[in-house]
């Protein structure tokens, strides 16, 4: 028995130095790209201030499971959101014209099939209070081929922030981004569980 305890003990340490680790490897592999944001907009003084932009903490993260069991032998593929940069161009009583860009760490877990897989993820626009104005859809993807933890940065151009006139500040809405997620997934999330990594690799 103290041998089984022992070896049941030392599995754990290793698993735990291993997530730690491969947790580092996840945010410098999202990070690797240079930034390309703002490249589209000229470099003149902007005529006010950009909204804020973040992810939404319960939908930063999404963990795909194989079967009903919340195991990590059933972790397929997991995302994070690790950071969201925006920058914005004012142009007369325009909508203040903005872009995303979006750094993403994935993980392939003991239960992945293959080597790629596409993440669904939005991005909304928002007033202060809450309202959604707008929200758009897109699809990230991401290739293991090198390894069980990646990364990529996404770079969007074509969002707009409604104003009613020239007298309103961008400043008064927000620019929200996060997974595209199943009630199960949600609920995953909103109760704090969570799979950053595949720590069995």
């Amino acid at each position: 028995m103290d041998s089984l305890a022992h070896e049941a003990k030392s599995d754990k340490a290793s698993h735990m130095r291993i997530l730690a680790l491969s947790t580092v490897l996840l945010a410098l592999s999202a990070c690797q790209s240079g930034s390309r944001i703002g490249d589209a907009f000229d470099t003149r003084q902007n005529l006010g201030t950009c909204p804020p932009a973040g992810a939404v903490y319960n939908a930063s993260r999404i963990v795909d499971f194989e079967g009903e069991e919340k195991v990590f032998g059933n972790v397929e593929y997991t995302g994070e959101i690790v950071g969201v940069r925006l920058y914005c161009r004012y142009a007369g009583t325009d909508p203040v014209r903005a872009e995303v860009e979006i750094d993403f760490a994935f993980g392939k877990g003991p239960a992945a099939t293959g080597n790629r897989h596409d993440y669904g993820y939005w991005i909304a626009v928002t007033r202060r209070s809450g309202k959604v104005l707008q929200k758009q859809h897109f699809t990230v993807s991401a290739d293991f081929s090198d390894g069980p933890v990646t990364g990529e940065s996404e770079l969007i151009q074509r969002i707009l922030i409604p104003r009613a006139d020239e007298s309103v500040s961008a400043a008064n809405f927000e620019v929200l981004v996060g997974f595209d997620l199943t009630e199960d997934q949600l609920t995953y999330n909103r109760e704090g569980r969570r799979f950053r990594l595949n720590a069995g690799q």
